[in-house]
């Protein structure tokens, strides 16, 4: 981005000390229509709770090195070929060390199935806005619910994105009629596709392939559906801010308007869409337990002029409250003299509890649960 927009930001805010943030904020919650209903309104300057008053550079600054291209990982026949999943493996376990991320193809989803979704939660956010608004609500108990920003009063700036969300597993009639059939057909592949990717994890770290699984740290799952409109004035906004997912393991469907970008030695760079292909990316949780084996990265989404951008994000994460409760700290038969433990033992709500109350403040929610060295 343009150092004049830093500036333009800056004097505005010095020049106007009346202005009410959180009165405009709560302007925008009434409507419940989103992003997308201030686009629809016609506006061609985005109001001021958008603002990024240390807005990230926007340039297109990855490397033309093919060192700095998220790695590629094929699964076909890795069950039936062990030459072929030892690849797999030795991929998986340098990628998750040093990228935190990595796209899988021939990963049994058929891209037809893929396709379905992206466009199911497209008529999802671009149906009547009196249809939407039916679902608009922060109510964490309900397992289906569209809003604008999941901490919209807590975070510094707004993101220009909307969502519609889907936990654990809803009745059926409580999902969206224009997105319901391939929902439930996405959900029930994703979570099966996910529960072979923490075996295969498990290999790569040298324990067992169930190891993972038993501990039930990927029974529970839920959806954020998010729709990115064009932006009127993306140099001083972001799709999503800078940050590290909270999960065990994300598994991501973005379609093929790009601005998916990670941190990967001080450089942001490209999650270039490929079809067909589904992005993972290991979370807090999975980096904790293993210990800093698996890494959990910063990236962030560019807004932009062109959209609008679709992306299904699944995140596995205990989510029951018995499992919430339960007590994670680092793999005990991953731990030696020469690998100590980073961080203390601790529950997962006690770690969901810190990172939902910063909110996406751009730093990682692990440091607070660092053991202190020396």
């Amino acid at each position: 981005m343009a150092t004049t927009s830093t500036n333009q930001l800056e004097s505005e805010s010095s020049k106007d000390s009346t202005y009410d943030r959180i009165a405009e904020v709560k302007a925008f919650e009434e409507t419940k229509l989103g992003v997308k209903g201030l686009l629809d309104s016609g506006v061609t300057k985005i109001p001021r709770m958008f603002y990024h008053t240390k807005v990230e550079d926007h340039t297109e600054n990855t490397p033309n090195d093919s060192k700095f291209i998220v790695p590629i990982i094929d699964l076909k026949d890795i069950d039936t070929n062990s030459s072929l999943r030892v690849e797999a493996l030795d991929k998986i376990r340098r990628a998750c060390k040093e990228w935190g991320f990595f796209q899988v193809v021939n990963h049994g989803i058929g891209v037809e199935v893929l396709d379905e979704m992206i466009c199911g939660i497209q008529r999802f956010h671009e149906q009547d806005g009196e249809l939407r608004k039916t679902f608009y609500s922060r109510d964490r108990n309900k397992k289906v619910r569209y809003f604008s920003n999941g901490s919209l009063f807590t975070d510094p700036a707004s993101n220009w994105r909307d969502t519609i969300a889907f936990f654990s597993t809803p009745d059926p009639e409580e999902i969206p009629a224009v997105c319901r059939d391939i929902v439930i057909e996405y959900s029930e592949k994703v979570k099966a596709l996910g529960l072979s990717i923490s075996e295969l994890f498990s290999e790569a770290l040298g324990l067992p392939p169930s190891y993972l699984n038993e501990l039930d740290y990927f029974e529970g799952e839920f959806h954020l559906c998010h729709y990115y409109p064009p932006c009127p004035e993306p140099e001083l906004t972001m799709g999503t801010s800078r940050h590290t997912d909270i999960s065990f393991m994300t598994i991501l469907l973005q379609d093929q308007i790009g601005g998916l970008e990670i941190l990967h030695e001080n450089q942001w760079v490209d999650v270039h869409p490929v079809h067909g292909s589904l992005v993972v990316n290991i979370g807090d949780l999975l980096q904790l337990i293993t210990n800093d084996m698996l890494v959990s990265v910063y990236h962030r989404v560019l807004s932009r002029h062109i959209g609008p951008r679709i992306s299904v994000a699944t995140f596995f994460s205990s989510s029951f409250p018995q499992s919430t409760s339960k007590v994670v700290g680092p793999i005990k038969e991953l731990l030696s003299e020469n690998n100590p433990p980073i961080y203390r033992d601790t529950t997962i709500a006690d770690i969901k509890e810190h990172y939902f109350k910063k909110g996406l403040d751009g730093n990682s929610s692990l440091d607070s649960f660092r053991l202190c060295s020396g």
